[in-house]
């Protein structure tokens, strides 16, 4: 074991968990309208502790078990044989279970932007955990547990996929998830009302940008220059992308907005998170110039042009930021162009064909969408009896 790397993930497992407590809480929260704002903050926190417990029990050996090349197996289900004696590299064992259940606490989390202020809060938590067992885990199974995509024998391309952080493991695969539940929910009864509280969707967006510093840097699993070249490259990119998203937006309506600036944010944030262990300062530079815009572009496209209501652009945003993340990769030469394309296509295919099958399994359950008066009056006071504000709107 060594000592400075144990003590850098254990700092960096709690920047990951501060992502989605309270940073994306509030930055979700503050998107929404005031009579919504509490269900959001619920959604996240009862996500996060589902999905600790989902973790233990068979979370973590699906993708970090030694099974096959499509699931690691049951064999290490509650930690079994497991204790702080037990080493993965030079780090306990149980501090890479943890720093690995945080990011699979923010991956079906970040999932909550597509169906804020509509759905059943039984939906959320039945499918969360469903959605984490039988997609999450596989996949982050298939990229980061020597499965299908880790290339060498059994792999499905010769070569690895090149995905340091989760460009594919976390964000395509909650971009594309948001995308079908908002499919499958429908549109908002009204979607054109503006955020109850910009301040709110600053402070979280600070919050998350602060942690992503632990969620790429820790992901070198090491104290070392690797991990401070992750660190200095994220913020590289999110800081341009915030600039490129704010001055393309004065250049298209005459005004830079603060939400879309946090906004552009978080694009940076998720186009540089696959390339974070692979690329430079000047890479990063130009990873974030380019997010900032596209992204932004894709929210109008989803919004306007396919009529979409992924209410917080979880797709537009996270989604498309993490496959041209991963495609930036071979483009400046630091991954193979079949292994970084295929594989955004395989997990593609199988996110959405297994976030549908799971949606539809848990409507059996429970229903997706909550009546139009719950809707009209909000979810704060119809699912969890309580009111952020004395007068929400």
């Amino acid at each position: 074991m060594n000592g400075a790397d144990t003590a850098w993930i254990m700092v960096a497992t709690a920047l990951v968990l501060f992502m989605t407590l309270p940073g994306l809480g509030l930055f979700y929260g503050g998107l929404v309208r005031a009579r919504n704002v509490l269900s959001v903050l619920m959604q996240c926190f009862a996500i996060a502790c589902l999905m600790s417990v989902l973790w233990l029990v068979a979370g973590y050996s699906i993708a970090f078990g030694e099974g096959n090349a499509l699931w690691g197996g049951l064999g290490k289900m509650f930690l079994i044989g497991i204790d702080g004696d037990t080493l993965s590299g030079s780090i306990p064992e149980v501090l890479f279970f943890a720093f690995q259940m945080t990011f699979a606490i923010i991956t079906p989390a970040l999932i909550v932007g597509a169906y804020v202020e509509r759905i059943t809060f039984g939906f959320v938590l039945t499918f969360s955990g469903l959605w984490m067992l039988l997609c999450y885990a596989p996949v982050a199974h298939w990229v980061w547990g020597g499965g299908l995509l880790a290339g060498g024998e059994g792999a499905l391309f010769s070569e690895a996929v090149n995905d340091f952080a989760g460009g594919i493991v976390v964000h395509e695969t909650a971009g594309l998830a948001a995308l079908v539940i908002a499919v499958l929910l429908g549109a908002r009864k009204e979607k054109n009302k503006p955020p109850h509280n910009p301040g709110y969707v600053m402070i979280g967006a600070s919050m998350l940008w602060v942690g992503w510093f632990g969620f790429n840097g820790g992901s070198q699993l090491a104290a070392d220059g690797g991990a401070a070249m992750a660190i200095t490259v994220t913020h590289i990119s999110a800081a341009t992308a915030s600039i490129t998203w704010a001055l393309w937006e004065r250049i298209k309506y005459g005004k830079a907005s603060m939400v879309g600036m946090v906004t552009g944010t978080i694009a940076g944030l998720a186009s540089i998170t696959p390339a974070s262990g692979f690329v430079g300062p000047i890479e990063a530079l130009i990873i974030g110039a380019v997010a900032g815009v596209i992204c932004q572009e894709a929210c109008n496209v989803i919004r306007g042009k396919l009529k979409i209501d992924d209410t917080l652009d979880v797709f537009a945003v996270h989604g498309l930021g993490g496959i041209f993340g991963t495609l930036m990769i071979a483009v400046f030469g630091k991954g193979d162009w079949i292994a970084q394309a295929g594989s955004l296509v395989v997990v593609g295919v199988f996110t959405v064909v297994m976030t549908f099958i799971l949606a539809k399994l848990t409507t059996l359950i429970f229903p997706i969408r909550v009546g139009e008066e719950d809707e009209s009056n909000g979810l704060d006071i119809t699912a969890h009896g309580e009111r952020a504000y004395d007068h929400a709107s």
